[in-house]
């Protein structure tokens, strides 16, 4: 007789095309078909007991790709209706967006990579502690504590370039020394140009 994990294996390789190919006609997207088909095997693996041997097991994993699939439509159907119903109660909870320039902190914020935004919207935006970002993002303290001093380092970085670049344009636009950009001088009078 062959072990479990011997038995899965061959139940895996003779059958994971035939259910993917299966999952993959029924949802809109290729990857949401891995997630129906890894977890019809996860299933299979927790009652590898109760699936049938020989040519039956084929039929009993479609029977379980088609209740997982099931589920999935459920929780993509909540999923939506949920995203509408936030959708139709955003304009209760918050204003119209404004029309403005970004400030510097939000133009800075932006120029920082992803991990670091999240870092400092967490803070600042959420108004997380650190040992709640920690949790909410999978990391220690101690690396949220020295990920946040980083950022901030970053943060104040971004926003130093950014300053000076407007600087820059301010004195493109208005020269310290007072002259105005040179122009064409006007011709002297009695003199015409000959075109």
């Amino acid at each position: 007789m062959s072990s479990p994990e011997h038995r899965f294996t061959e139940l895996f390789e003779t059958t994971h095309v035939a259910l993917l190919a299966y999952a993959v006609r029924r949802v809109s997207d290729p990857a949401d078909a891995a997630d129906v088909v890894a977890e019809t095997y996860l299933v299979a693996w927790r009652r590898l007991d109760d699936v049938p041997v020989g040519s039956e097991a084929r039929p009993w994993l479609f029977g379980v790709a088609r209740r997982v699939l099931a589920n999935h439509h459920r929780g993509e159907r909540r999923r939506v209706a949920l995203a509408d119903r936030l959708r139709d109660s955003l304009h209760e909870h918050l204003p119209p967006p404004e029309m403005r320039e970004p400030s510097l902190v939000e133009r800075a914020v932006a120029r920082l990579g992803d991990d670091d935004r999240e870092l400092l919207h967490l803070l600042a935006w959420e108004e997380l502690a650190r040992e709640e970002i920690a949790v909410a993002m999978g990391l220690s303290r101690a690396t949220v504590r020295v990920r946040l001093h980083r950022a901030r380092a970053r943060l104040r970085e971004a926003m130093k370039a950014i300053q000076h670049e407007m600087d820059a344009a301010a004195l493109q636009r208005n020269p310290a020394s007072g002259h105005e950009p040179r122009r064409w001088a006007p011709a002297r009078p009695g003199t015409e140009e000959t075109s």
